[in-house]
C-alpha cells in the first residue's frame, strides 16, 4: 500500500509522516511525501527528531507533489494532508486518490527558537506516531477503500 503525505513545504510534518508509515508498518505501507511549494530541503529539526527515534533519514528530501502526478509515479492508495488550516496554508488536493484524509497539525517549522523548535518537532512527531499506530491497529485498514478511510479519519490527531 502507498500513502502520500502532503503539506506546503515538505520539510517537516509530511516527511515525518512518510517516515512513520514506512518504519512502523512492517513493510505493509510505503510512505511518500511532497509539498505544493517545497522548501528544497528537509528541516534539520525534523531530521534530528526522526534520528533521535531511531528512524533512518536517508530517504528524506523535499519535493513537489507534481512528482507524483507523472505517468510513472507510484499509484497511491491514500493521500493525507497535514497542513493545519487552509486559511493559513495552501493545501494541495490530490486528484483521483481513492482515499483522502486530513490530519491538520501546526507547523513546527514556524518556530525559530532552538529549544522551543525541538519541543514542537517532538510534539508533532508524537502526534503523528500515535495517529499512524492507531491506523495500523485498526483491524481492517489493509483492505483499503472505506475501511482505510475510516481508520485514517478515526486516527486524526488533535491539533
Amino acid at each position: 500500500m502507498n500513502i502520500l503525505i502532503l503539506c506546503t513545504g515538505n520539510s517537516a510534518r509530511s516527511i515525518m509522516g512518510e517516515a512513520l508509515f514506512t518504519a512502523r508498518s512492517n513493510g505493509q505501507i510505503q510512505g511518500y511525501s511532497a509539498g505544493s511549494n517545497p522548501t528544497g530541503t528537509p528541516n534539520p529539526y525534523a531530521i534530528e527528531t526522526l534520528q533521535r527515534h531511531g528512524i533512518d533519514t536517508g530517504f528524506a528530501r523535499s519535493k513537489s507533489w507534481d512528482e507524483f502526478d507523472a505517468a510513472d509515479a507510484p499509484v497511491m492508495d491514500a493521500v493525507i494532508t497535514v497542513c493545519d488550516s487552509a486559511a493559513s496554508e495552501t493545501c494541495p488536493v490530490w486528484p483521483g486518490a481513492p482515499v483522502r484524509a486530513h490530519w491538520g497539525l501546526p507547523d513546527p517549522a514556524a518556530i525559530t527558537q532552538p529549544d522551543a523548535a525541538r519541543a514542537a518537532f517532538e510534539e508533532t512527531y508524537q502526534k503523528l506516531a500515535a495517529a499512524v499506530d492507531a491506523v495500523l491497529s485498526s483491524p481492517d485498514w489493509a483492505s483499503g477503500g472505506g475501511a482505510l478511510k475510516a481508520a485514517l479519519d478515526r486516527a486524526r490527531p488533535a491539533a
